[in-house]
């Protein structure tokens, strides 16, 4: 079955996720969904200082957003936040350094936040971690899981009282084509058995994220949630992490400005904010979180087990 997977998913992408991908899909989009101010809405993007998250900051800061980034690393972070600056003239951006991989830190960030700022409209949660050899923080937990899953379900679970007191309060959450190739399990979270397999772990963590969108839709019905794949982009991660795959495909891949588009569409547009809560979305338009006939749906049951064990988690973690 993984062989059919995978075989199935490498001729979508080639079909779909690639530049061509891109400029054919966006044959279909409709210019006037961008055309919009958002003066005065504040935006939170995590992983704001390069690829994804900072073609993102750049496209709602021209249109006046205010842009909260979140990053971990303050150097990089500082240099992008003021190219950010001088190609928007936008000054409203507001740096905050986190690294999610540590849940009590998240927590803390979050409530934090929370007592300063009033008001929080979309929080986009884009940055991510894949490894190529598990390693684990300073709590014991494996970084991918910690960053990719329980810290991103912490910063959204602790952040959606301050979104639900917002206008048109929406999550974006920047999954992968690849979590199409996985099945939703709750048992190895932390990848403690068997040969660790980075692309797969990151795989699992990204179908994690699309369960999580899907279960917060089903609670929290005054905010718009979403899961998005943004193809194969052209950014730093994919080529420090994936090199081969880098270098074969380089002139196929998108620009991170088109990775990041249907970001963009899905935190402004009111067209987005008209959609059903809790699905995923590929260049501007829905579509199925799994592949035909790859056995990857899960029972509810499953997922609701899964959406417990990560409160457990998360509870362990946070500051009394």
């Amino acid at each position: 079955m993984s062989l059919y997977r995978n075989s199935i998913w490498f001729l979508k992408g080639i079909h779909e996720y690639t530049r061509k991908g891109y400029e054919n899909a966006a044959q279909r989009f409709v210019e006037k969904d961008l055309d919009v101010s958002v003066a005065g809405r504040s935006f939170m993007i995590t992983g704001a200082n390069s690829g994804i998250g900072k073609a993102t900051a750049i496209a709602i800061a021209k249109r006046g957003g205010v842009i909260h980034m979140v990053c971990r690393n303050k150097d990089k972070a500082e240099e992008a936040r003021g190219e950010i600056i001088r190609e928007t003239s936008n000054k409203e951006i507001h740096l905050h350094i986190l690294d999610l991989s540590e849940p009590r830190k998240v927590w803390e960030f979050a409530e934090a936040f929370k007592k300063k700022y009033k008001s929080l409209n979309v929080l986009v949660n884009n940055a991510g971690s894949m490894v190529t050899q598990r390693e684990v923080n300073s709590d014991g937990l494996e970084k991918s899981f910690a960053t990719n899953t329980l810290g991103v379900y912490i910063l959204t679970k602790s952040l959606i009282p301050l979104l639900e007191k917002s206008s048109e309060p929406r999550v974006i959450t920047v999954s992968s084509g690849g979590m199409l190739v996985q099945k939703l399990r709750t048992g190895n979270l932390q990848s403690e058995r068997g040969r660790f397999d980075g692309t797969k772990v990151y795989a699992q963590n990204k179908r994690q994220q699309v369960v999580m969108t899907e279960q917060w839709s089903k609670v929290h019905d005054t905010v718009h949630f979403s899961a998005m794949h943004p193809g194969w982009a052209d950014t730093p991660a994919v080529a420090a992490v994936r090199p081969d795959f880098y270098r074969s495909m380089q002139d196929k891949l998108r620009s991170a400005e088109q990775g990041a588009d249907t970001v963009v569409w899905l935190a402004l547009s009111p067209a987005a904010g008209a959609t059903p809560s809790g699905r995923f979305y590929q260049d501007r338009r829905m579509v199925s979180a799994h592949l035909p006939l790859a056995w990857t749906h899960s029972p509810g049951e499953r997922e609701q087990k899964f959406m417990v064990l990560l409160e457990e988690m998360a509870q362990t973690f946070q500051p009394h």
